[in-house]
């Protein structure tokens, strides 16, 4: 499979596999259990395949100092306003010191993960130093996971590839709050114009990927 760059360095961009998205104890705009379920089951496979290999993984968790800084979005005040939309605890989420700021603990290894926790909006890159720490450790080629596919996952894949890196996005490794209709129409728009949607079998299919394997081979 071609990626499009001559030789990949790659990193997976773990999105919002928080808490306050995965568990239902604590969380303020959860995903069903039924998905909260699957999505940690699949992440976590793929996070140990990728960490045997080399392969680093980078959490991106989202964090509010206060409502001020969610609220100065126009669209995400309406949401809050209606009772009936998914998001509407919008302006209760993931502010800092509540318990859903906490990458669920099974998929984070604070001996190996990096943790960029400054994401405020749906592009990752927005606002943090994302591109900084991929830069700096010389990747050029991404693994996508996490929450929501529809909005985080669709944003950030679009971000990446204007920053001309290339994406993969790990489609059994992506869910959203929204249903499955939204999952299916963000993982569309992405496979049209901005990346690969793969499962994470085909994706550890590809030796590219792999520095070790590679070699070996």
């Amino acid at each position: 499979m071609n990626l499009g760059v001559d030789i990949p360095k790659t990193a997976i961009v773990a999105i919002d596999l928080h808490r306050g998205h995965l568990d239902m104890g604590v969380a303020t705009m959860p995903t069903s259990p039924e998905v909260a379920r699957q999505v940690i089951a699949a992440n976590k496979r793929l996070f140990d395949w990728a960490r045997a290999a080399g392969i680093p993984v980078v959490h991106l968790l989202t964090q509010y100092r206060n409502v001020p800084e969610i609220a100065s979005n126009p669209f995400w005040r309406t949401r809050a306003e209606d009772p009936k939309a998914t998001r509407k605890n919008v302006l209760r989420h993931n502010l800092k010191g509540m318990p859903g700021v906490t990458v669920m603990p099974e998929l984070y290894d604070p001996a190996r993960d990096l943790v960029v926790d400054t994401k405020k909006r749906y592009d990752c890159f927005l606002g943090t130093d994302l591109d900084f720490t991929l830069r700096a450790h010389g990747i050029n080629t991404l693994l996508i996971t996490g929450v929501n596919t529809n909005s985080c996952v669709l944003a950030t894949t679009t971000a990446a590839n204007v920053r001309d890196y290339a994406v993969i996005v790990v489609e059994d490794c992506v869910e959203t709050m929204d249903g499955p209709a939204l999952h299916e129409a963000g993982l569309l728009c992405i496979r049209t114009a901005f990346g690969f949607v793969l499962d994470t079998d085909a994706v550890m299919a590809l030796p590219a990927l792999c520095p070790a394997r590679a070699d070996a081979a």
